[in-house]
Protein backbone atom coordinates (compact mmCIF):
# COMPACT_ATOMS: atom_id res chain seq x y z
CA UNK A 1 0.00 0.00 0.00
CA UNK A 2 1.29 3.23 -1.09
CA UNK A 3 1.67 5.92 1.69
CA UNK A 4 0.36 9.92 0.81
CA UNK A 5 3.82 10.85 1.00
CA UNK A 6 4.61 8.13 -1.30
CA UNK A 7 2.11 9.22 -3.84
CA UNK A 8 3.13 12.87 -3.91
CA UNK A 9 6.66 11.99 -4.34
CA UNK A 10 5.48 10.15 -7.57
CA UNK A 11 2.66 12.38 -8.67
CA UNK A 12 3.94 14.81 -10.93
CA UNK A 13 1.21 16.34 -13.77
CA UNK A 14 1.34 12.46 -14.21
CA UNK A 15 4.61 11.68 -14.38
CA UNK A 16 7.25 10.92 -12.40
CA UNK A 17 8.88 13.61 -9.86
CA UNK A 18 12.44 13.53 -11.10
CA UNK A 19 12.94 12.79 -7.27
CA UNK A 20 10.50 10.18 -7.14
CA UNK A 21 12.91 7.27 -6.08
CA UNK A 22 14.87 8.97 -4.18
CA UNK A 23 12.06 9.55 -2.30
CA UNK A 24 10.63 6.17 -2.22
CA UNK A 25 14.09 5.08 -0.98
CA UNK A 26 13.88 7.47 2.03
CA UNK A 27 10.41 6.26 2.88
CA UNK A 28 10.82 2.91 2.63
CA UNK A 29 14.02 3.52 4.88
CA UNK A 30 11.64 4.99 7.20
CA UNK A 31 9.35 2.04 7.36
CA UNK A 32 11.91 -0.24 7.64
CA UNK A 33 13.25 1.81 10.74
CA UNK A 34 10.18 1.97 12.05
CA UNK A 35 9.41 -1.81 11.97
CA UNK A 36 12.95 -2.18 13.87
CA UNK A 37 11.67 0.10 16.01
CA UNK A 38 8.39 -1.45 17.34
CA UNK A 39 9.36 -3.37 20.99
CA UNK A 40 9.62 -6.88 21.48
CA UNK A 41 6.47 -9.32 21.90
CA UNK A 42 8.13 -10.79 24.53
CA UNK A 43 10.80 -10.73 27.12
CA UNK A 44 11.75 -14.46 26.60
CA UNK A 45 10.67 -17.33 23.76
CA UNK A 46 11.89 -20.91 24.59
CA UNK A 47 11.37 -22.40 21.40
CA UNK A 48 11.19 -26.09 19.92
CA UNK A 49 11.18 -27.95 23.43
CA UNK A 50 9.19 -30.83 24.16
CA UNK A 51 6.33 -29.12 26.40
CA UNK A 52 5.06 -31.50 29.18
CA UNK A 53 2.78 -28.83 30.59
CA UNK A 54 2.70 -30.37 34.48
CA UNK A 55 -1.70 -32.14 33.84
CA UNK A 56 -0.32 -35.37 32.66
CA UNK A 57 -1.21 -34.62 29.41
CA UNK A 58 1.01 -36.22 26.59
CA UNK A 59 4.00 -33.85 25.72
CA UNK A 60 4.12 -31.85 22.69
CA UNK A 61 6.14 -29.55 20.36
CA UNK A 62 5.68 -25.96 21.29
CA UNK A 63 6.81 -22.44 21.79
CA UNK A 64 6.61 -20.74 24.96
CA UNK A 65 6.51 -16.78 25.08
CA UNK A 66 7.59 -14.81 29.06
CA UNK A 67 6.27 -11.30 29.19
CA UNK A 68 7.26 -9.40 32.22
CA UNK A 69 6.66 -12.28 35.04
CA UNK A 70 3.59 -14.07 33.69
CA UNK A 71 3.85 -16.76 30.54
CA UNK A 72 2.34 -14.96 27.73
CA UNK A 73 2.07 -17.55 24.90
CA UNK A 74 2.15 -21.10 24.04
CA UNK A 75 2.15 -22.51 20.43
CA UNK A 76 4.14 -21.73 17.28
CA UNK A 77 6.01 -18.49 18.28
CA UNK A 78 8.76 -19.04 14.65
CA UNK A 79 8.39 -15.17 13.78
CA UNK A 80 7.11 -13.41 16.97
CA UNK A 81 9.85 -10.82 18.49
CA UNK A 82 11.48 -11.54 21.10
CA UNK A 83 14.20 -9.70 23.37
CA UNK A 84 16.16 -13.21 23.77
CA UNK A 85 15.48 -16.47 22.22
CA UNK A 86 16.40 -19.80 24.22
CA UNK A 87 16.86 -22.75 22.01
CA UNK A 88 15.53 -25.74 23.67
CA UNK A 89 15.71 -28.19 21.38
CA UNK A 90 15.73 -31.75 22.48
CA UNK A 91 15.01 -30.28 25.75
CA UNK A 92 11.97 -30.59 27.73
CA UNK A 93 9.87 -27.37 29.25
CA UNK A 94 8.14 -27.56 32.27
CA UNK A 95 6.54 -25.90 35.58
CA UNK A 96 9.06 -25.21 38.19
CA UNK A 97 9.25 -27.29 39.90
CA UNK A 98 7.45 -27.08 43.77
CA UNK A 99 9.19 -28.52 46.89
CA UNK A 100 6.51 -29.14 49.24
CA UNK A 101 8.52 -29.69 52.32
CA UNK A 102 11.90 -26.99 51.88
CA UNK A 103 13.08 -25.83 55.10
CA UNK A 104 14.38 -23.13 53.67
CA UNK A 105 12.91 -20.24 55.48
CA UNK A 106 16.16 -19.41 57.94
CA UNK A 107 19.37 -20.30 55.34
CA UNK A 108 17.30 -18.36 52.25
CA UNK A 109 17.94 -15.50 54.98
CA UNK A 110 22.13 -16.34 54.48
CA UNK A 111 22.51 -17.08 50.84
CA UNK A 112 19.76 -15.86 48.70
CA UNK A 113 20.96 -18.14 45.51
CA UNK A 114 19.14 -21.17 46.91
CA UNK A 115 21.64 -23.44 45.13
CA UNK A 116 21.22 -26.88 45.77
CA UNK A 117 17.54 -25.86 44.87
CA UNK A 118 17.68 -24.22 41.66
CA UNK A 119 20.34 -26.34 40.36
CA UNK A 120 17.41 -29.11 40.04
CA UNK A 121 14.87 -27.20 38.73
CA UNK A 122 13.02 -26.26 42.19
CA UNK A 123 11.07 -22.37 41.81
CA UNK A 124 9.03 -22.67 45.19
CA UNK A 125 9.66 -24.07 48.46
CA UNK A 126 6.79 -24.35 51.39
CA UNK A 127 8.12 -24.47 54.68
CA UNK A 128 6.84 -24.56 58.17
CA UNK A 129 7.07 -28.09 59.24
CA UNK A 130 5.44 -28.05 62.85
CA UNK A 131 7.66 -25.00 64.01
CA UNK A 132 7.20 -22.37 61.15
CA UNK A 133 9.43 -19.31 61.07
CA UNK A 134 6.65 -17.26 62.41
CA UNK A 135 4.89 -16.33 64.74
CA UNK A 136 7.56 -16.58 67.72
CA UNK A 137 8.66 -14.68 71.03
CA UNK A 138 11.54 -13.20 72.32
CA UNK A 139 11.91 -16.81 73.81
CA UNK A 140 11.45 -18.49 70.72
CA UNK A 141 14.32 -16.33 68.60
CA UNK A 142 16.75 -17.06 71.67
CA UNK A 143 16.43 -20.78 70.10
CA UNK A 144 17.52 -18.92 66.74
CA UNK A 145 20.01 -17.39 68.09
CA UNK A 146 23.39 -19.28 67.82
CA UNK A 147 22.41 -20.11 63.93
CA UNK A 148 21.70 -16.35 63.80
CA UNK A 149 25.01 -15.11 64.99
CA UNK A 150 26.86 -17.74 63.34
CA UNK A 151 25.51 -16.51 59.88
CA UNK A 152 25.25 -12.80 60.67
CA UNK A 153 21.12 -12.67 60.45
CA UNK A 154 19.45 -9.81 62.11
CA UNK A 155 16.60 -11.43 64.28
CA UNK A 156 14.48 -8.48 63.73
CA UNK A 157 10.84 -10.11 63.26
CA UNK A 158 7.96 -11.63 65.43
CA UNK A 159 5.05 -11.80 63.02
CA UNK A 160 4.76 -13.58 59.53
CA UNK A 161 4.50 -10.51 57.91
CA UNK A 162 7.77 -9.15 58.90
CA UNK A 163 9.34 -12.10 58.52
CA UNK A 164 8.00 -11.71 54.95
CA UNK A 165 9.66 -8.02 54.51
CA UNK A 166 13.30 -9.38 55.71
CA UNK A 167 12.70 -12.35 53.46
CA UNK A 168 12.10 -9.45 50.64
CA UNK A 169 15.12 -7.29 51.52
CA UNK A 170 17.29 -10.85 50.95
CA UNK A 171 16.79 -10.91 47.82
CA UNK A 172 15.61 -14.77 47.27
CA UNK A 173 16.36 -16.13 44.16
CA UNK A 174 13.36 -18.95 44.52
CA UNK A 175 9.64 -17.92 45.61
CA UNK A 176 8.57 -19.51 49.30
CA UNK A 177 5.15 -19.67 51.18
CA UNK A 178 5.02 -21.17 54.60
CA UNK A 179 2.30 -22.80 57.37
CA UNK A 180 1.96 -21.69 60.85
CA UNK A 181 3.59 -24.66 62.86
CA UNK A 182 1.15 -26.13 65.58
CA UNK A 183 4.15 -27.10 67.56
CA UNK A 184 5.81 -23.50 67.36
CA UNK A 185 2.36 -22.05 68.70
CA UNK A 186 2.43 -24.71 71.23
CA UNK A 187 6.25 -24.00 72.57
CA UNK A 188 5.20 -19.97 72.25
CA UNK A 189 2.04 -20.00 74.63
CA UNK A 190 2.88 -23.19 77.01
CA UNK A 191 6.63 -24.61 75.78
CA UNK A 192 7.94 -27.24 75.91
CA UNK A 193 5.65 -28.75 78.76
CA UNK A 194 4.00 -32.49 78.84
CA UNK A 195 0.82 -31.59 79.74
CA UNK A 196 -3.00 -30.62 78.04
CA UNK A 197 -3.47 -26.86 76.80
CA UNK A 198 -5.61 -25.14 79.16
CA UNK A 199 -8.99 -23.42 77.75
CA UNK A 200 -6.86 -19.87 77.82
CA UNK A 201 -3.99 -21.37 75.89
CA UNK A 202 -5.81 -23.01 73.56
CA UNK A 203 -7.75 -19.81 72.75
CA UNK A 204 -4.69 -18.06 72.43
CA UNK A 205 -3.31 -20.73 69.77
CA UNK A 206 -6.28 -20.07 68.06
CA UNK A 207 -5.77 -16.70 67.43
CA UNK A 208 -2.35 -16.95 66.38
CA UNK A 209 -3.25 -19.47 63.65
CA UNK A 210 -5.94 -16.93 62.68
CA UNK A 211 -2.88 -13.64 62.69
CA UNK A 212 -0.91 -16.15 60.59
CA UNK A 213 -3.54 -16.88 57.94
CA UNK A 214 -4.15 -12.98 57.36
CA UNK A 215 -0.93 -12.80 57.48
CA UNK A 216 -0.34 -15.47 54.19
CA UNK A 217 0.26 -18.60 55.88
CA UNK A 218 -1.11 -21.54 53.51
CA UNK A 219 -2.23 -23.60 56.51
CA UNK A 220 -1.17 -25.43 59.63
CA UNK A 221 0.96 -27.82 60.23
CA UNK A 222 2.13 -30.17 62.90
CA UNK A 223 5.60 -32.76 63.51
CA UNK A 224 3.97 -35.14 65.90
CA UNK A 225 6.86 -37.22 66.34
CA UNK A 226 8.75 -34.53 67.76
CA UNK A 227 8.65 -32.06 71.09
CA UNK A 228 6.65 -30.07 71.99
CA UNK A 229 4.09 -31.16 68.79
CA UNK A 230 4.07 -34.78 70.51
CA UNK A 231 2.47 -33.41 73.59
CA UNK A 232 -1.10 -32.19 71.52
CA UNK A 233 -3.68 -34.29 71.51
CA UNK A 234 -5.76 -35.28 68.08
CA UNK A 235 -9.07 -32.49 69.50
CA UNK A 236 -6.30 -30.26 69.95
CA UNK A 237 -4.71 -30.37 66.37
CA UNK A 238 -8.45 -30.50 65.34
CA UNK A 239 -9.26 -27.44 66.94
CA UNK A 240 -6.70 -25.22 65.33
CA UNK A 241 -6.68 -27.15 62.17
CA UNK A 242 -10.80 -25.83 62.29
CA UNK A 243 -9.46 -22.13 62.28
CA UNK A 244 -6.93 -22.52 59.44
CA UNK A 245 -9.79 -24.38 57.07
CA UNK A 246 -12.01 -21.02 57.93
CA UNK A 247 -9.67 -19.16 55.79
CA UNK A 248 -9.09 -21.82 53.07
CA UNK A 249 -5.87 -23.60 54.66
CA UNK A 250 -5.18 -26.87 54.38
CA UNK A 251 -3.28 -29.28 57.03
CA UNK A 252 0.28 -31.08 56.64
CA UNK A 253 1.45 -33.34 59.07
CA UNK A 254 4.76 -35.10 60.23
CA UNK A 255 2.40 -37.89 61.19
CA UNK A 256 2.50 -39.14 64.75
CA UNK A 257 4.12 -42.89 64.17
CA UNK A 258 5.93 -43.83 60.61
CA UNK A 259 7.16 -47.29 62.02
CA UNK A 260 5.35 -49.75 64.25
CA UNK A 261 1.96 -47.78 65.26
CA UNK A 262 2.14 -46.65 60.94
CA UNK A 263 -1.81 -47.81 60.94
CA UNK A 264 -3.13 -46.30 63.96
CA UNK A 265 -1.37 -43.16 63.00
CA UNK A 266 -3.03 -42.79 59.72
CA UNK A 267 -6.09 -42.84 61.38
CA UNK A 268 -5.60 -40.21 63.04
CA UNK A 269 -4.47 -38.28 60.18
CA UNK A 270 -8.04 -39.62 58.63
CA UNK A 271 -9.42 -38.56 61.94
CA UNK A 272 -8.22 -34.57 61.78
CA UNK A 273 -8.71 -34.42 58.53
CA UNK A 274 -12.37 -34.99 58.71
CA UNK A 275 -12.82 -33.41 62.11
CA UNK A 276 -11.88 -30.31 60.77
CA UNK A 277 -13.05 -30.57 57.02
CA UNK A 278 -9.67 -29.38 55.83
CA UNK A 279 -7.21 -31.06 52.44
CA UNK A 280 -4.69 -33.61 54.32
CA UNK A 281 -1.24 -33.89 53.09
CA UNK A 282 1.52 -36.41 55.16
CA UNK A 283 4.69 -34.82 54.77
CA UNK A 284 7.66 -37.59 53.96
CA UNK A 285 4.90 -40.76 53.79
CA UNK A 286 7.08 -44.00 55.15
CA UNK A 287 7.80 -47.18 56.46
CA UNK A 288 10.53 -46.72 58.77
CA UNK A 289 12.69 -49.84 60.20
CA UNK A 290 13.06 -53.33 59.14
CA UNK A 291 10.25 -54.59 61.21
CA UNK A 292 7.89 -52.20 59.53
CA UNK A 293 9.95 -52.75 55.61
CA UNK A 294 7.12 -54.28 52.87
CA UNK A 295 3.69 -52.31 54.20
CA UNK A 296 4.00 -48.92 52.23
CA UNK A 297 0.99 -51.41 49.61
CA UNK A 298 -0.81 -51.31 52.66
CA UNK A 299 -0.29 -47.66 53.92
CA UNK A 300 -1.14 -46.27 49.74
CA UNK A 301 -4.21 -48.65 49.78
CA UNK A 302 -5.48 -47.40 53.01
CA UNK A 303 -5.13 -43.33 51.87
CA UNK A 304 -7.03 -44.84 49.00
CA UNK A 305 -9.80 -45.91 50.63
CA UNK A 306 -10.12 -42.79 52.84
CA UNK A 307 -10.44 -40.67 49.30
CA UNK A 308 -13.34 -43.07 48.21
CA UNK A 309 -14.85 -42.42 51.96
CA UNK A 310 -14.85 -38.35 51.22
CA UNK A 311 -11.74 -37.81 53.38
CA UNK A 312 -9.34 -35.32 50.94
CA UNK A 313 -6.04 -37.08 51.99
CA UNK A 314 -2.57 -37.78 49.90
CA UNK A 315 0.87 -37.68 50.74
CA UNK A 316 4.39 -36.67 50.00
CA UNK A 317 7.90 -37.86 50.23
CA UNK A 318 11.65 -37.90 49.21
CA UNK A 319 13.38 -40.57 47.25
CA UNK A 320 15.86 -41.80 49.54
CA UNK A 321 15.99 -44.62 52.25
CA UNK A 322 18.14 -42.65 54.67
CA UNK A 323 16.19 -39.87 56.42
CA UNK A 324 17.38 -36.73 58.84
CA UNK A 325 16.44 -34.60 61.61
CA UNK A 326 18.00 -33.53 64.64
CA UNK A 327 20.54 -35.60 66.55
CA UNK A 328 18.29 -34.86 70.03
CA UNK A 329 15.19 -36.58 68.04
CA UNK A 330 17.51 -40.05 69.32
CA UNK A 331 16.50 -39.85 73.10
CA UNK A 332 13.55 -40.68 74.59
CA UNK A 333 11.11 -37.68 74.24
CA UNK A 334 10.90 -36.66 78.35
CA UNK A 335 14.97 -36.13 77.75
CA UNK A 336 13.83 -32.97 75.57
CA UNK A 337 10.86 -31.60 77.35
CA UNK A 338 11.04 -28.16 78.55
CA UNK A 339 13.41 -27.47 76.48
CA UNK A 340 17.09 -26.85 75.66
CA UNK A 341 18.86 -25.81 79.70
CA UNK A 342 16.80 -28.91 81.07
CA UNK A 343 17.73 -31.32 78.39
CA UNK A 344 21.36 -30.59 79.00
CA UNK A 345 20.43 -30.96 82.98
CA UNK A 346 19.04 -34.58 82.15
CA UNK A 347 22.07 -35.52 79.98
CA UNK A 348 24.71 -34.28 82.66
CA UNK A 349 22.89 -36.13 85.13
CA UNK A 350 24.33 -40.01 85.64
CA UNK A 351 21.46 -41.60 86.40
CA UNK A 352 19.08 -39.30 84.36
CA UNK A 353 21.85 -40.49 81.42
CA UNK A 354 21.53 -44.43 82.67
CA UNK A 355 17.60 -44.32 82.01
CA UNK A 356 17.87 -43.03 78.61
CA UNK A 357 20.42 -44.93 76.94
CA UNK A 358 18.85 -47.82 78.00
CA UNK A 359 15.97 -46.85 76.65
CA UNK A 360 18.18 -46.21 73.54
CA UNK A 361 18.19 -49.98 73.33
CA UNK A 362 15.22 -50.67 73.90
CA UNK A 363 11.12 -50.91 71.71
CA UNK A 364 9.35 -48.32 72.77
CA UNK A 365 5.57 -48.01 72.47
CA UNK A 366 5.54 -44.13 73.66
CA UNK A 367 8.43 -42.42 71.54
CA UNK A 368 9.91 -43.21 67.78
CA UNK A 369 13.19 -44.51 68.65
CA UNK A 370 15.05 -43.95 65.51
CA UNK A 371 18.38 -44.70 67.18
CA UNK A 372 17.25 -48.64 67.56
CA UNK A 373 15.29 -48.43 64.61
CA UNK A 374 18.98 -47.29 62.80
CA UNK A 375 20.76 -49.95 63.93
CA UNK A 376 22.74 -47.54 66.72
CA UNK A 377 25.00 -45.68 66.55
CA UNK A 378 26.44 -47.15 62.81
CA UNK A 379 23.28 -45.86 61.41
CA UNK A 380 23.42 -42.57 62.71
CA UNK A 381 25.71 -40.23 60.57
CA UNK A 382 26.57 -36.85 62.31
CA UNK A 383 25.88 -33.75 59.35
CA UNK A 384 25.30 -30.69 60.75
CA UNK A 385 27.01 -28.95 63.50
CA UNK A 386 27.20 -25.37 65.11
CA UNK A 387 30.05 -25.72 67.46
CA UNK A 388 33.23 -25.24 65.43
CA UNK A 389 35.54 -27.53 67.65
CA UNK A 390 33.25 -30.67 66.63
CA UNK A 391 33.37 -29.98 62.59
CA UNK A 392 36.07 -33.24 62.56
CA UNK A 393 33.17 -35.48 63.54
CA UNK A 394 30.39 -34.15 60.41
CA UNK A 395 30.58 -37.33 57.68
CA UNK A 396 30.72 -40.10 60.45
CA UNK A 397 28.64 -42.17 62.24
CA UNK A 398 27.94 -42.38 66.30
CA UNK A 399 29.71 -45.61 65.98
CA UNK A 400 33.24 -44.34 64.54
CA UNK A 401 32.59 -41.34 67.02
CA UNK A 402 32.39 -43.18 70.04
CA UNK A 403 35.72 -44.72 68.73
CA UNK A 404 37.22 -41.72 68.37
CA UNK A 405 36.45 -40.21 71.68
CA UNK A 406 36.78 -43.80 73.45
CA UNK A 407 33.26 -44.16 74.06
CA UNK A 408 29.82 -45.63 73.97
CA UNK A 409 28.63 -44.55 70.96
CA UNK A 410 25.30 -43.68 72.68
CA UNK A 411 27.69 -41.51 74.94
CA UNK A 412 29.23 -39.71 72.61
CA UNK A 413 26.03 -39.11 70.63
CA UNK A 414 24.53 -37.14 74.34
CA UNK A 415 28.13 -35.28 74.78
CA UNK A 416 27.66 -33.92 70.78
CA UNK A 417 24.46 -32.46 72.10
CA UNK A 418 25.60 -31.11 75.21
CA UNK A 419 28.32 -29.59 73.40
CA UNK A 420 26.36 -28.15 70.45
CA UNK A 421 23.04 -27.32 72.78
CA UNK A 422 20.98 -29.83 70.72
CA UNK A 423 21.28 -28.07 67.54
CA UNK A 424 23.33 -30.98 65.33
CA UNK A 425 21.34 -32.90 62.81
CA UNK A 426 22.08 -37.07 61.61
CA UNK A 427 21.05 -39.04 58.56
CA UNK A 428 19.93 -42.09 59.85
CA UNK A 429 19.05 -45.12 57.90
CA UNK A 430 15.25 -46.52 58.62
CA UNK A 431 13.73 -47.31 55.05
CA UNK A 432 13.76 -49.77 52.83
CA UNK A 433 14.32 -49.43 48.76
CA UNK A 434 10.85 -51.23 47.06
CA UNK A 435 8.56 -49.11 50.26
CA UNK A 436 10.64 -45.69 48.77
CA UNK A 437 9.87 -46.74 45.40
CA UNK A 438 5.92 -47.69 45.75
CA UNK A 439 5.51 -44.36 47.54
CA UNK A 440 7.65 -42.23 45.07
CA UNK A 441 5.68 -43.48 42.03
CA UNK A 442 2.38 -43.75 43.34
CA UNK A 443 -0.16 -41.10 41.63
CA UNK A 444 -1.26 -39.40 45.08
CA UNK A 445 2.15 -38.32 46.21
CA UNK A 446 4.26 -35.60 45.72
CA UNK A 447 7.73 -34.34 46.49
CA UNK A 448 9.32 -32.55 48.90
CA UNK A 449 12.75 -32.44 50.28
CA UNK A 450 12.77 -32.15 53.73
CA UNK A 451 16.01 -29.78 53.83
CA UNK A 452 16.78 -26.35 54.35
CA UNK A 453 19.26 -25.05 50.73
CA UNK A 454 23.17 -25.65 50.79
CA UNK A 455 25.63 -24.38 48.41
CA UNK A 456 28.97 -25.92 47.30
CA UNK A 457 30.89 -22.74 48.69
CA UNK A 458 29.79 -20.08 50.43
CA UNK A 459 28.50 -20.03 54.08
CA UNK A 460 26.21 -22.71 53.46
CA UNK A 461 29.02 -24.87 52.05
CA UNK A 462 30.76 -25.52 56.03
CA UNK A 463 28.47 -28.27 56.91
CA UNK A 464 27.63 -31.79 55.58
CA UNK A 465 24.20 -32.58 54.51
CA UNK A 466 21.70 -35.02 53.29
CA UNK A 467 21.69 -35.54 49.72
CA UNK A 468 18.61 -34.69 48.98
CA UNK A 469 18.84 -30.96 49.66
CA UNK A 470 21.29 -31.14 46.20
CA UNK A 471 19.34 -34.20 44.53
CA UNK A 472 15.16 -34.59 45.33
CA UNK A 473 13.67 -33.72 42.13
CA UNK A 474 16.59 -34.92 39.65
CA UNK A 475 16.91 -38.59 41.62
CA UNK A 476 13.50 -38.66 40.85
CA UNK A 477 13.86 -37.86 37.41
CA UNK A 478 16.67 -39.84 36.80
CA UNK A 479 15.97 -42.81 38.61
CA UNK A 480 12.28 -43.55 38.48
CA UNK A 481 11.45 -42.04 35.01
CA UNK A 482 14.65 -42.81 32.95
CA UNK A 483 16.68 -45.57 34.36
CA UNK A 484 14.10 -47.62 36.13
CA UNK A 485 10.90 -46.34 35.09
CA UNK A 486 8.15 -46.74 37.56
CA UNK A 487 5.79 -44.18 35.90
CA UNK A 488 6.02 -41.89 32.44
CA UNK A 489 7.75 -38.22 32.16
CA UNK A 490 4.74 -36.70 32.19
CA UNK A 491 3.11 -38.24 35.44
CA UNK A 492 6.04 -37.24 37.19
CA UNK A 493 6.08 -33.49 35.87
CA UNK A 494 2.39 -33.64 37.21
CA UNK A 495 3.57 -34.51 40.70
CA UNK A 496 6.48 -32.05 40.80
CA UNK A 497 4.33 -29.03 39.38
CA UNK A 498 0.23 -29.35 39.85
CA UNK A 499 -0.25 -31.76 42.10
CA UNK A 500 2.29 -29.92 44.33
CA UNK A 501 0.00 -26.70 43.99
CA UNK A 502 -2.85 -28.05 44.48
CA UNK A 503 -2.23 -29.82 47.71
CA UNK A 504 -0.89 -26.56 49.55
CA UNK A 505 -2.93 -24.18 47.40
CA UNK A 506 -0.95 -22.67 44.81
CA UNK A 507 -3.39 -21.55 42.01
CA UNK A 508 -1.13 -19.49 39.59
CA UNK A 509 2.12 -21.67 39.18
CA UNK A 510 2.36 -25.73 38.60
CA UNK A 511 0.92 -25.45 35.08
CA UNK A 512 2.43 -23.93 31.92
CA UNK A 513 -0.57 -22.38 30.09
CA UNK A 514 -1.05 -18.00 29.25
CA UNK A 515 -1.58 -16.11 32.08
CA UNK A 516 0.24 -18.38 35.20
CA UNK A 517 3.18 -17.46 36.72
CA UNK A 518 6.58 -17.49 34.65
CA UNK A 519 8.14 -20.02 36.53
CA UNK A 520 9.38 -22.34 34.35
CA UNK A 521 12.57 -25.29 34.64
CA UNK A 522 14.09 -26.42 31.13
CA UNK A 523 16.45 -30.06 31.32
CA UNK A 524 17.50 -32.35 29.18
CA UNK A 525 15.58 -35.60 30.12
CA UNK A 526 18.44 -37.68 28.83
CA UNK A 527 21.30 -36.36 31.09
CA UNK A 528 19.59 -34.70 34.16
CA UNK A 529 20.93 -36.77 37.60
CA UNK A 530 21.61 -36.07 40.96
CA UNK A 531 25.27 -36.09 41.68
CA UNK A 532 25.07 -35.92 45.25
CA UNK A 533 25.28 -38.75 47.67
CA UNK A 534 26.18 -39.43 51.70
CA UNK A 535 29.54 -39.46 51.17
CA UNK A 536 29.71 -36.49 48.89
CA UNK A 537 26.75 -34.43 49.41
CA UNK A 538 27.48 -31.00 48.78
CA UNK A 539 27.24 -31.18 44.76
CA UNK A 540 24.98 -29.71 42.28
CA UNK A 541 22.81 -31.51 40.22
CA UNK A 542 23.26 -31.77 36.74
CA UNK A 543 21.34 -31.41 33.40
CA UNK A 544 18.71 -28.51 35.06
CA UNK A 545 19.72 -26.09 31.81
CA UNK A 546 17.44 -23.15 32.66
CA UNK A 547 15.56 -21.81 35.42
CA UNK A 548 12.98 -19.02 35.11
CA UNK A 549 11.12 -17.59 38.48
CA UNK A 550 8.81 -14.32 37.93
CA UNK A 551 10.08 -14.55 34.45
CA UNK A 552 13.58 -14.00 34.99
CA UNK A 553 16.44 -16.79 34.60
CA UNK A 554 18.39 -17.80 37.78
CA UNK A 555 19.55 -20.61 35.69
CA UNK A 556 21.16 -20.18 32.55
CA UNK A 557 22.87 -22.43 30.27
CA UNK A 558 22.98 -24.57 33.14
CA UNK A 559 24.61 -21.52 35.75
CA UNK A 560 23.74 -20.07 38.47
CA UNK A 561 23.02 -16.12 37.44
CA UNK A 562 22.95 -13.08 39.75
CA UNK A 563 18.91 -12.29 39.42
CA UNK A 564 16.94 -12.59 43.10
CA UNK A 565 13.07 -12.62 41.21
CA UNK A 566 11.54 -14.69 44.46
CA UNK A 567 8.66 -13.52 46.31
CA UNK A 568 6.70 -14.64 48.77
CA UNK A 569 3.88 -16.29 47.77
CA UNK A 570 0.68 -16.30 50.57
CA UNK A 571 -2.31 -18.14 51.28
CA UNK A 572 -5.89 -17.78 50.44
CA UNK A 573 -6.90 -15.93 53.86
CA UNK A 574 -3.96 -13.48 53.52
CA UNK A 575 -5.58 -9.67 54.01
CA UNK A 576 -2.29 -6.92 53.65
CA UNK A 577 -1.74 -4.88 56.33
CA UNK A 578 -2.97 -1.11 56.16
Amino acid sequence: MISKRQSSCIRSGGRPHPSALFCLLISFCFAALSASAQPPNYDFIISGARVVDGTGAAWFYADVGIRGDRIAALGDLRNANAKERVDARGLVVSPGFIDVQGQSEFNILVDGRAASKITQGVTTEITGEGTSIAPVNDRLLEDLRPEAEKYHVDLDWRSLDEYVKHFERARPAINLGTFVGAGGLRNYVIGKDNRPATTAELEQMRQLVAQAMQQGAFGISTALQYVPDVFASTDEIVELAKVARSYGGVYFTHQRSESDKIFASLDEVFTISRGANISTTIWHLKTAYSENFGKMPEVLRRIEAARAKGIDVAASVYPYTRASNDLIACFPSWVVEGGTEKMLVRLKDPAQRTRAQKEMDSPSATWENQWLGSGGGKGVMLVHILNPSLHKYEGMNLEEIGRQMAEDPKDAAMDIAIADRGKSQVVISIMGEADVRAAVSNPLVTYGSDSEEQAEDGPLSMTKAHPRAFGTFSHVLSEYVRKEPTMSLEDAVRKMTSLAASRVGITDRGILRPSMMADITVFDPSTIQDVANYNDPLRYSVGVKYVFVNGTPVVRDGKITAERPGRPLRGPGYKPSQ
